[in-house]
């Protein structure tokens, strides 16, 4: 008996050990690509705006894209420490007014308008299926 009672206790000890393990490793893990990754697509983004065609309409005034991608720069100095993801970058960067909540609109030479979210979001998808 004691030791059946024995095996099983090393038994639940090792399983014990491993989770404790796994959950260690996912707690301390880098973003999914890791750092590297998550300044690379920062990087190809703001590069993806300043190097645009296209007009900023941020607060309902025009800008130019090299004017948007300095703005683009500054929020994410201001929202570093909270950003975890090229979606993070988006959203707390390239989304909205902090000051009126306005969303920010891009458009392009044809006219058409879209939001820059939205404009972004494709960029990174893009940029992702160049990566794989």
């Amino acid at each position: 008996m004691d030791t059946v009672n024995s095996l099983k206790i090393k038994k639940i000890m090792g399983l014990y050990l491993v989770c404790t393990l796994t959950w260690a490793a996912a707690v301390s893990a880098e973003p999914v690509g890791g750092t590297n990754h998550l300044s690379e697509s920062i990087q190809y983004l703001l590069d993806f705006v300043k190097t645009s065609d296209c007009i900023f309409i941020r607060n309902n005034k025009e800008h130019t894209a090299a004017e948007a991608a300095v703005h683009m720069q500054r929020k994410y100095e201001h929202f570093k420490d909270k950003i975890k993801t090229p979606e993070d970058f988006i959203r707390l960067t390239a989304t909205k007014s902090l000051l009126t909540g306005k969303l920010y609109y891009v458009r392009f030479k044809d006219g058409k308008k879209l939001t820059s979210e939205a404009w972004l979001l494709q960029a990174l998808e893009a940029y992702r299926q160049e990566q794989n």
